[in-house]
């Protein structure tokens, strides 16, 4: 069964960092762009980043741009947000997809 697990979410103060994995099993996902989204309480649920299969390639939303990072490492079937300078609006539930696949999703919540 092709599952996607979440891990690194927590409380942290505005200012601080976070890391986010993403770790996939059950199959291969080398050849798939991976993709973070947040959903925030009450609010619709918003892309923040992604990277294409070779990790050539980053794309990142306006509000995170500067601030955020993704990357990959395919032999560890792994996806990964480096989340720098967080603000309290970065607080929510993030997920990540890779292909069609999603996670559970991670909370991260920061203090003001």
């Amino acid at each position: 069964q092709v599952q996607l697990e979440e891990s690194g979410g927590g409380l942290v103060q505005a200012g601080g960092s976070l890391r986010l994995s993403c770790a996939a099993s059950g199959g291969t996902f080398s050849r798939y762009t991976g993709v973070w989204f947040r959903q925030a309480p009450g609010k619709e649920r918003e892309w923040v980043a992604a990277i294409n299969w070779s990790g050539g390639s980053t794309y990142y939303a306006d509000s995170v741009k500067g601030r955020f990072t993704i990357s990959r490492d395919n032999a560890k079937n792994a996806v990964y947000l480096q989340m720098n300078s967080l603000k309290p609006e970065d607080t929510a539930v993030y997920y990540c997809k890779i292909g069609q696949i999603w996670g559970q999703g991670t909370q991260v919540t920061v203090s003001s």
